[in-house]
């Protein structure tokens, strides 16, 4: 019933619905052009795009890299990351299963984290502070989720479709002043940041992740995009200029990636890469925003 009046509300969401569940009917250039009038609202040029969104459907299309693979391989980018900027921002690994059921619970310290390698956004991440406390079934179930997350079907990126499934157990990592491990997400062109947004209140209960933007400078944008920006803005992290040097570094040669990095304690870690930020069909508030980051994007 909630579904319905959703849909009742607004049609265009159960057209979006109804074009992703039958994906498979539709040719790549096809499909993202049909979503992309959906969910953004005007034409999709792959001609001459120039806004982000549009530019970043372009990259979908004829941008395929074999490296991007490993890349946004959630287990494969460490060494990738470890050779660039060194082992001692990889978070480290405490084991990796070939499917949710080969989960070794036992082996897993009181705190931890569970991804799959192939997830994008927040789908198929687990989280456990305490294990005495942990229900099992419940974060299973949202491996088993995760675990059939599909970005290359949904949304067409391309190199999701040849990520090798798995899990993968991480060490639980929590900055002693926030409380919290909060994303710093870099938009890089070309090895230069021009951008970037905090993720904060992840973990907390009861409320909606929040996402606050930047420029390289750290001047907070008028910009929203898919979250509302918190009530009181996030403080530079400490280690800024060094994210931004490790951000330049790992997206050299590419003509646009986001390089998410944490900070634990004034220290940087690497989270991941993404190559299509938000899929490139969520709506940049003020729409301005999507054309001035798409002049940074060149082609």
């Amino acid at each position: 019933m909630k579904r319905f009046l959703i849909y009742f509300r607004d049609p265009s969401l159960f057209l979006v619905a109804l074009v992703t569940k039958c994906n498979f009917l539709f040719p790549d250039k096809l499909y993202l052009q049909i979503l992309f009038r959906l969910k953004m609202g005007y034409k999709l040029n792959l001609n001459n795009p120039q806004t982000f969104s549009e530019k970043l459907q372009w990259l979908k299309l004829y941008d395929r890299n074999p490296e991007y693979i490993k890349m946004v391989d959630k287990f494969l980018v460490k060494e990738y990351v470890a050779n660039k900027i060194g082992p001692e921002h990889v978070i480290q690994t405490i084991g990796v299963w070939d499917s949710p059921d080969a989960i070794d619970w036992d082996c897993l310290p009181n705190q931890f984290v569970l991804k799959v390698t192939h997830g994008g956004g927040n789908c198929g991440v687990v989280i456990c502070k305490d294990k005495k406390s942990f229900d099992k079934q419940t974060a299973l179930k949202k491996i088993k989720r995760g675990w059939r997350q599909n970005l290359f079907a949904t949304s067409r990126e391309w190199p999701y479709k040849y990520v090798k499934h798995r899990i993968i157990a991480e060490k639980y990592m929590e900055d002693s002043v926030t409380k919290e491990l909060r994303d710093y997400k870099f938009f890089c062109f070309n090895g230069e940041v021009k951008a970037l947004f905090i993720g904060t209140e992840r973990q907390k209960q009861g409320e909606d992740v929040k996402f606050d933007f930047f420029d390289a400078d750290f001047n907070h944008l008028c910009l929203r995009q898919g979250h509302d920006s918190a009530k009181k803005c996030p403080e530079k992290p400490q280690s800024f200029e060094q994210m931004k040097s490790f951000a330049s570094i790992l997206s050299k040669g590419m003509p646009h990636v986001r390089v998410d990095l944490y900070e634990v304690n004034g220290n940087v870690f690497f989270g991941e890469m993404t190559f299509y930020h938000f899929g490139g069909m969520v709506r940049f508030k003020p729409e301005e925003w999507d054309m001035i980051f798409g002049k940074w994007l060149v082609l």
